[in-house]
């Protein structure tokens, strides 16, 4: 697959470099666009920098991804060259007029190029320090990159293109000039070559009107060829139409690519045509029947579109950037081709290809909810389920984190819970290999634990309460606050905070409050307000003697979400037993004050309407 779909990575880097130094040593850059051509150029420059290193290192065996990630830098920067080209060779003038479409353009390129390097392991390269923290930076600028549109260049087509409504002779001459001398028209023999320019232009766009015409003929015949007798073996069992892309689900039929994966990511778990639930979500192309239907088209003279669409979505399409809309299809069937490859590594490659896989679809789930899908429709998720067993340490926390990237996408939730990985998850939770493979499991239980049923289907997991509580005590800031969170969603769900108190969290939580480097202050609040609500909760929080001065200090120095729970708190205390509470609240001297401060601002009334609690002895004690 990788040489079908690659070049030779020594052939790849070869023309990268050769291409990337072509671009750079452009002579004259065009007067045009410079702010996008010059940005653009520095960084190509140090793209280049990072090409040169891999091919010195002499690896004869790169990762898939970083093959990819190269392999659609070639492109982008191939077209980068040829975008230059166009505005230093091209008419100026007409280069002015579109200087809203160049820029966006160049914007694309960089956004393109932030996604090629979203797959990019640096880690397993042979990079320097510098280098990996040039890319590290190129990246994050690249991701964040606002549209730049020159606001100069923008004033000057305005002017021209006042000029040209002018009539005859009814301009000024200075003001031509002015214009003239902006794109770097200064002499006559600029003027001439620019007349050349222009004209070849127009014999240019009228080809393409040309082109436009042949085209919608050609959609036209395609509608005629329509009514054609397709042959049922080549219709889609789902949608009935003609398949583009057939693939193979679990259950051994053969859907278009389009429909299946619409069905299963509407929540359907079971082959359409069979009601079979299917094991897993691979699609697995159909190479034969999708050469089949290839022939049958030429035969036909049906011309096979990769992706249909209706004239609706045709109309939308043109009227918004195209060169954005190709570049995301772009960007998505990159993803798509990784996402296929990389899962075949995971399905049969070694201990350390496995490790490897594993990490690169960590990192391509890390960003953005296309790659998430796009990765579990490639069938990831059973895989990675069953690497959260692995012996191997890396293999281990890179399995756990993949799939907690993934869980960010909800219907992924499903797919996650369906491959039965909540027992892995909590093991890895338990007795994970590295604190980082724990507490990311307590992250995946945090996110998955979103859904309602799975909070109950969680909570049901003997360990799984315990664990996080274990958490709790041994993991770092971070792991602690996953742990709390997660706790906090599963006692959302009254079966689970029993087991919560059980499990000894609620002397631990209230140890964490009085810990200032814990630094998850509010999130255990928000547990024990949930654990108030249940007997054995409240008995086990009233036992604690240092609780109420603590959250006396939380309501003049928390945060309004911690003064929330603190009042909570204390009013659920005071509504049982309230005598001894009120007792405790009166003998500190900064009570009172800080229960008339929060009265005065009224947030008191705020908190106790989101609570629905009341006083309750408290204005009867103060008198």
């Amino acid at each position: 697959m990788g040489s079908s779909i690659f070049l030779q990575s020594n052939s790849l880097l070869e023309s990268l470099i050769h291409l990337s130094n072509e671009v750079s040593s452009i002579e004259k850059l065009p007067s045009i666009q410079v702010r996008n051509v010059s940005t653009m150029l520095r960084r190509i420059k140090v793209l280049t920098s990072l090409f040169e290193e891999i091919q010195e290192s002499n690896n004869p065996m790169l990762p898939p991804s970083s093959v990819l990630c190269l392999s659609e830098l070639f492109s982008v920067i191939r077209r980068v060259k040829s975008t230059m080209e166009g505005c230093k060779n091209g008419s100026s003038l007409w280069g002015l007029i579109q200087t809203e479409r160049l820029s966006n353009q160049f914007h694309v390129f960089v956004k393109e190029i932030a996604r090629a390097l979203d797959i990019l392991p640096l880690s397993l390269l042979t990079v320097t320090v510098d280098i990996k923290e040039q890319i590290e930076l190129l990246h994050r600028q690249a991701k964040r990159v606002e549209l730049y549109v020159d606001p100069k260049e923008i004033q000057t087509r305005d002017v021209l293109l006042t000029l040209m409504a002018s009539e005859k002779n009814m301009f000024d001459v200075e003001t031509v000039k002015h214009v003239f001398n902006s794109v770097g028209l200064k002499t006559v023999l600029d003027y001439e070559e620019e007349m050349s320019k222009l004209e070849d232009e127009v014999h240019k766009q009228a080809e393409s009107e040309e082109n436009d015409v042949r085209q919608v003929s050609g959609s036209v015949g395609k509608s005629t060829s329509a009514s054609f007798n397709v042959p049922d073996e080549f219709r889609c069992p789902i949608s009935l139409d003609l398949m583009k892309d057939p693939v193979i689900v679990a259950s051994g039929h053969t859907y278009d690519r389009s429909s299946i994966a619409q069905w299963i990511n509407t929540g359907h778990y079971t082959c359409p045509k069979s009601g079979q639930r299917l094991i897993h979500m691979a699609l697995i192309p159909n190479y034969a029947l999708k050469s089949l239907v290839h022939q049958w088209c030429q035969e036909n003279n049906i011309p096979l579109m990769e992706c249909s669409s209706n004239a609706e979505s045709e109309k939308k399409t043109c009227e918004k950037a195209v060169d954005h809309i190709s570049a995301t299809k772009v960007a998505i069937d990159s993803v798509k081709r990784t996402a296929e490859f990389v899962v075949g590594k995971l399905a049969m490659g070694s201990v350390d290809i496995q490790r490897q896989a594993a990490y690169e679809l960590r990192l391509l789930a890390k960003t953005g909810m296309d790659n998430r899908r796009i990765i579990a429709e490639a069938g990831a998720i059973p895989f990675l389920v069953t690497m959260l067993s692995s012996n191997d340490p890396r293999t281990q926390e890179n399995a756990v984190t993949a799939l907690l990237n993934l869980s960010i996408f909800d219907n992924n939730k499903i797919l996650i819970m369906a491959a039965g990985a909540i027992k892995n998850i909590v093991d890895v939770l338990e007795s994970g290999k590295t604190m980082e493979a724990r507490e990311n499991a307590a992250a995946a239980i945090f996110s998955l634990s979103m859904i309602d049923d799975f909070k109950v289907a969680i909570g049901a997991h003997s360990q799984a309460i315990p664990a996080l509580v274990a958490l709790l005590r041994e993991g770092t800031t971070t792991g602690k606050r996953d742990a709390a969170m997660a706790l906090c969603n599963l006692a959302l769900y009254n079966a689970n905070k029993l087991k919560t108190v059980a499990a000894g969290a609620v002397p631990l939580l209230i140890e964490l409050l009085m810990d200032d480097k814990a630094g998850i202050t509010d999130d255990a609040l928000g547990v024990l307000a949930l654990l108030l609500s249940c007997p054995q909760g409240l008995e086990a929080i009233k036992k604690s003697r240092p609780l109420v001065p603590l959250l006396i200090d939380l309501l003049r120095f928390g945060s309004a979400k911690g003064k929330e729970n603190s009042i909570t708190l204390l009013l659920g205390l005071c509504k049982d037993g309230g005598e001894e509470v009120a007792r405790r609240l009166l003998i500190n001297p900064r009570s009172i004050p800080s229960l008339q401060s929060l009265a005065t601002d009224g947030q008191v009334k705020l908190m106790f309407n989101r609570s629905e609690l009341k006083w309750l002895k408290l204005s009867d004690s103060e008198q």
